[in-house]
């Protein structure tokens, strides 16, 4: 999976700290998930797609496809 979060974050001229401020976690939270280190849970991931009035899958890239029988 990959995520645009901090093309988002940078776009709304945002800080690691903001972002993580805004939706109620830690910095280290937000570099966490920028990095790949770290998916967000359903609840932050919907948070996230709220703040930056997108959809889910805008920020979260997921290249799974289902095999097909």
């Amino acid at each position: 999976m990959e995520n645009r979060l901090k093309e988002f974050r940078e776009s709304a001229g945002w800080s690691q700290g903001e972002l993580a401020r805004r939706l109620g976690v830690s910095r280290q939270t937000i570099n966490a998930v920028e990095t790949d280190k770290y998916d967000p849970s359903l609840p932050l991931a919907l948070r996230m797609a709220k703040l930056f009035a997108c959809q889910v899958p805008d920020l979260f890239i997921d290249h799974w496809e289902a095999e097909v029988d």
